[in-house]
């Protein structure tokens, strides 16, 4: 994790290891799924993908891709507007890329997050969880480019 000052307005970084088999190193070195919440992030990290890596960015807040494997989606917009919190952007954020990354089981990431959110905001992180879960479901991920171009290769 990466997380100081910045986390509140700059680019922060947290990285999540899935595998089959142990982990004997805790840190992503190449990343099949970025989410960028902001164009900091975006900027910062992007060139951490795999080459046929997924760029999923709040396009509410990044306005430049730079790579053509990317999914944007406005979470900070569908969090304020319909779901009446800004706040709760990450979880609809959530709920697209847990969905998008298909390593997570739905059931399991709603278990999860209510088992952890401040008690009296059950329903409105479930609502947004779902919120993502529905914008990602609608997105055709072989529509998509094979491989990612950096800006140096466009």
């Amino acid at each position: 994790q990466s997380y100081g000052p910045e986390a509140r307005g700059g680019k922060s970084k947290a990285e999540v290891v899935i595998s089959d088999h142990p982990i004997d190193y805790p840190k992503a070195r190449r990343l099949d799924l970025l989410l960028a919440m902001n164009q900091a992030a975006c900027d910062a990290y992007y060139r951490d993908l795999n080459p046929d890596g997924l760029l999923v960015v709040d396009s509410s807040l990044v306005e430049q891709y730079p790579t053509n494997r990317v999914i944007a989606i406005p979470f900070t917009r569908i969090a304020k507007e319909e779901l009446g919190k800004e706040m709760v952007a990450n979880m609809v954020a959530l709920g697209a890329v847990g969905l998008l990354s298909g390593q997570v089981i739905s059931n399991s990431l709603e278990k999860a997050l209510l088992a952890r959110v401040s008690p009296g905001t059950e329903e409105l992180n479930r609502a947004a969880l779902h919120r993502g879960m529905d914008e990602a479901a609608k997105i055709n991920l072989d529509a998509l480019p094979r491989t990612i171009l950096h800006d140096e290769e466009v």
